[in-house]
């Protein structure tokens, strides 16, 4: 480190090097994939009482889960899962 450079600085340069190292590549498809599985994660958390109450409360969500997250939201969510199911059908 420099003696003129201050910490953030130092730091942002740490970053920036890291940054470049670490970036990964997705595809478009991938990318819609992994908000879809978020969502889905997020819909399985708050209608798990409602809709899923027989599968394993601490169940990590994968992307072959989704077709029954929606069938379940569809089923059994109301509006408010209808609405959550059609945008995860997207």
């Amino acid at each position: 480190m420099k003696v003129n450079q201050s910490i953030s600085e130092y730091l942002s340069e740490i970053g920036r090097k890291g940054g470049k190292k670490s970036r990964r590549v997705l595809s478009a498809k991938d990318a819609r994939n992994m908000v879809r599985v978020r969502e889905a994660g997020r819909a399985f958390k708050a209608f798990h009482a409602q809709c899923f109450w027989y599968m394993p409360k601490d169940m990590k969500v994968m992307l072959e889960d989704l077709p029954e997250i929606v069938r379940g939201l569809r089923q059994n969510g109301g509006r408010r899962g209808f609405l959550l199911a059609s945008r995860l059908c997207q």
